[in-house]
């Protein structure tokens, strides 16, 4: 007798066969038959999209999708589930000049891929808002009176105490990092304010926190988080990458790997307020210095570390280039130009006898204001009448000397050491000033052109300050622009191109610089890197699996026998299956039995004789 055989080997080796005389009873089946053959694709489907799940699912634990992580930090916008018990938090408080800020941050369990950072990104309260808290005024205000440290920073703790679970307090960690404020008083005064917080706030609080966790910051640090924070933003730090993506030889710091490292190309910072400027950029490859004393100043410019929770692995170590410039800002330099001029004029006056700028009627010509614009500067001994005569070339041959340019190479703003940049294989984004400037009236804010932009400032300036006063009374200009912005527009055009070009040496053909005032629509603090940057050991806790696990940890990338519940409910139905056919099989020969040896022709039943011995094969 014929038979048709299925057998599987997984997950344990099973066999059922068919007897030939069941084929025609399939090729015409009854409405039970129909049910069984209708659940059985149903399984098979169904076991399908088990398989595509775990493959999905493993494949977000290996190679996290670059493109996925930029959309969920652009729509990330739900309130943070504090019942989640596998979430965890962090504080940092910002000390800043003019108050203090605190930030919440959160983060779910490490995926225990010591090569993955932890997925930062601040907490958001019942209304979908930043947990975020600011207080007046700044706490070097408290240089007198230390003291009284700790009760100026309890309601933002408070306010944090709030929002975060209390079983939670013990092991969220918190910062207070102290900037530009603190940094201008005497080392004294700093330790006094410094040690008042180490002492009362452990009492009041359970957060954790150690001596270590508050300082005052440099601005190399503070420059360096927010090259962090900005990167982590953009996805710069989820090294798998496509074929498409832009990536960059490194040369790891402190390696002894031959071979450079091919990762994801960073994007460099540019950042121009109304003080200072300051530039941040990785340096891929090793840097040769012109002499002993360039070398030496490069120590305090250049900042090596590893983002990274294992020491041993080098996929996240970085060397970044971070430069402060004091007085390079839009509004200090407009400053020391004002000076110079009300210096200068004084000076020609009184050696040529004449008046230039002393009055309305004999104003002192400025091509860096608008046409025809009157401007008077100055204290009152020394007031200085300015009409504009808005020439935008003129003004940037001006400012050039402000720049204080030196002729060593390898040098920017001041004669400051700076490493090359690669132009044909980079990226920065420019803000504050780097926007404002392009957006606020010439309205073309985003991807920088020089030629569009330098025509752009040209025609500014060149306008009537009557012409652009309708303009702005017309709202043709940004909603935040105001009459301080329409004076110096021109000036500070001129500032910001000079800076780029000829301070930090960009090509007027670069093409890959975006001025930006948010990134993904919202504010990137440097908070941000300096959580990611003081927490990057914490993951250790989440992976001491790894260990164990040595030579198989390729295992993390295809899936795990013990924890994956997508594979036990796999193996439950086929091991259900393989009984439902069984069954169905042993329940078709019973029928087939059954129908062979009806009453009507075994007698015996009916007589209730013994049993005969009856030749049925199973």
């Amino acid at each position: 007798m014929g038979r048709i055989g299925f057998s599987c080997l997984f997950p344990a080796s099973w066999h059922f066969s068919l007897p030939s005389q069941v084929l025609p009873r399939l090729l015409t089946p009854s409405l039970r038959q129909l049910l069984f053959i209708g659940l059985v694709p149903c399984l098979i489907g169904l076991l399908y999209l088990l398989l595509v799940a775990v493959k999905t699912r493993t494949s977000w634990i290996g190679e996290e999708n670059p493109f996925h992580r930029h959309l969920a930090r652009v729509t990330d916008l739900d309130a943070t589930d504090t019942s989640n018990p596998n979430l965890n938090y962090g504080l940092v408080v910002d000390c800043g000049s003019s108050g203090s800020r605190l930030f919440v941050y959160c983060w779910p369990r490490h995926n225990g891929n010591p090569r993955e950072l932890l997925d930062i990104r601040q907490m958001r309260d019942q209304h979908r808002k930043p947990v975020v808290m600011k207080i007046k005024p700044g706490i070097a205000e408290l240089a007198k009176t230390p003291e009284k440290a700790s009760d100026y920073i309890d309601p933002l703790l408070s306010f944090a105490a709030q929002h975060i679970p209390k079983h939670k307090h013990q092991e969220t960690p918190l910062y207070i990092l102290c900037t530009a404020g603190m940094r201008i008083l005497p080392e004294s005064q700093q330790e006094a304010i410094l040690e008042d917080l180490r002492t009362d706030i452990p009492v009041h609080f359970n957060f954790l926190f150690s001596d270590s966790h508050v300082e005052v910051i440099s601005g190399k640090q503070e420059g360096v988080y927010a090259w962090i924070g900005i990167n982590f933003v953009l996805g710069r730090f989820n090294h798998p990458h496509n074929d498409g993506e832009d990536v960059v030889e490194v040369h790891v710091p402190g390696s002894d790997q031959h071979e450079a490292l091919m990762r994801k190309r960073t994007a460099g910072v540019l950042d121009m307020g109304g003080v200072s400027t300051q530039i941040a950029y990785e340096v891929p490859k090793t840097v040769s210095f012109a002499s002993p004393q360039q070398e030496e100043v490069a120590k305090n410019l250049l900042a090596e570390f590893n983002l990274g929770c294992d020491a041993h692995v080098t996929d996240h170590v970085y060397r970044v280039y971070v430069s402060t410039f004091l007085g390079f800002g839009g509004n200090a330099a407009r400053q020391r130009y004002e000076e110079s001029l009300i210096r200068n004029t004084a000076a020609q006056n009184k050696l040529l006898g004449e008046h230039v700028g002393e009055t309305a009627e004999s104003p002192l010509l400025d091509p860096c204001l608008p046409t025809d614009l009157q401007d008077e500067i100055g204290p009152s001994t020394q007031r200085l009448h300015l009409r504009g005569t808005g020439d935008f070339d003129e003004c940037r041959q001006i400012l050039q000397p402000f720049l204080n340019r030196t002729n060593e190479s390898q040098t920017s703003l001041s004669g400051i050491f700076q490493p090359a940049i690669d132009y044909s294989n980079s990226q920065f984004y420019g803000f504050s000033e780097f926007y404002y400037c392009m957006e606020d009236v010439l309205r073309i804010g985003g991807d920088y052109n020089a030629s569009k932009y330098a025509q752009s400032a040209k025609g500014y300036c060149a306008t009537q300050w009557k012409t652009l006063k309708e303009r702005f009374d017309s709202g043709l200009y940004a909603s935040h622009a105001d009459f301080h912005r329409l004076k110096y527009q021109c000036f500070k055009s001129a500032w910001m191109y000079e800076v780029l070009h000829t301070g930090f040496s960009f090509p007027t053909k670069y093409k890959n610089l975006k001025t930006a005032l948010l990134v993904y629509d919202k504010e990137v603090q440097w908070t941000l890197g300096a959580i990611l940057y003081r927490t990057r050991f914490l993951p250790l806790r989440d992976i001491p699996q790894d260990s164990l696990k040595g030579a198989h940890s390729h295992w993390r990338h295809s899936f795990s026998f013990v924890n994956n519940h997508y594979l036990f409910l796999m193996c439950f139905f086929i091991v259900l299956l393989s009984i439902i056919l069984y069954l169905l099989r042993l329940r078709r020969i019973h029928r087939r039995v059954a129908q062979r040896y009806t009453p009507s022709s075994v007698p015996w039943l009916e007589e209730g004789l013994g049993s005969p011995s009856l030749p049925i094969d199973l």
